[in-house]
Formats: structure tokens, C-alpha cells, sequence
């Protein structure tokens, strides 16, 4: 059964917001504050193994005290692996609004979005 005229534009318009919507979702939560750099991967991989030995030497010598430690010194290694690159800053203030509306480069589902939107204002 085939939709109504009403029907197909409400269709129709959901799928833009829909559209829209996810844009703004990706374009918010994306790599907002950069990459982590190669040297920091590399330390922070090398303090988790540290913190991992000291675990299994807690374990060892049965001492909790150590194993907190341990745990601590390891957790302090994956914030260290996933610490941004001082070198690509966080977008913020305009350019993030420009990334997001497509005035400056933009990522591919930003200009998808608006060449979709401009086909559907073309269409009516």
C-alpha cells in the first residue's frame, strides 16, 4: 500500500532530522581531542607492564598493598597510551562550528548531509 502525499513528506522529513542529527552526533563526539601520539602508545604500554608485574609480584609475596599499587601504576599506563598529541589540538570555537556546518573542510557525512538536504529542497 502506498503512502500518502502527507504521509511521504512526513517520511521524508523525519529522514532529514534523522540525517541531521547523526551528523551533529559524529561531528560532537569524534575525535575530539586528537590522536594519541606513537611515543605516549609506547609508554603507557611499557608502565601497564610494569603495573602487571607488580600484580603478579603482590600475588606472589601476598601483599594487597602492592597489588593496588600495581593496579594504580597500571591504570596510570592506559591514561598515558590514550593522552592526546600536543601537536593536534582539540577543535574548539569556530572552527569546530565550521567543521561541523561545512565551511571549512568537513568530514564526508557533513557534506553527504548537505548534499542530501539540497536534493530534497531541490525536489519540492
Amino acid at each position: 500500500m502506498p503512502l500518502s502525499e502527507q504521509e511521504q513528506k512526513l517520511l521524508d522529513e523525519m529522514e532529514r532530522h534523522l540525517y541531521r542529527n547523526d551528523a551533529d552526533f559524529v561531528s560532537t563526539s569524534g575525535d575530539r581531542r586528537g590522536r594519541p601520539s606513537y611515543r605516549s602508545i609506547a609508554l603507557g604500554s611499557l608502565v601497564v607492564l610494569v603495573g602487571i608485574a607488580a600484580l603478579v609480584a603482590a600475588v606472589m609475596i601476598q601483599q594487597p598493598i602492592v597489588g593496588v599499587i600495581g593496579f594504580v601504576v597500571m591504570l596510570g599506563g592506559v591514561l598515558l597510551a590514550m593522552k592526546p598529541s600536543k601537536n593536534a589540538p582539540a577543535p574548539s570555537g569556530e572552527s569546530a562550528r565550521q567543521a561541523r556546518t561545512g565551511n571549512s573542510r568537513g568530514n564526508l557525512m557533513d557534506k553527504l548531509n548537505d548534499r542530501w538536504d539540497r536534493r530534497q529542497d531541490n525536489d519540492r
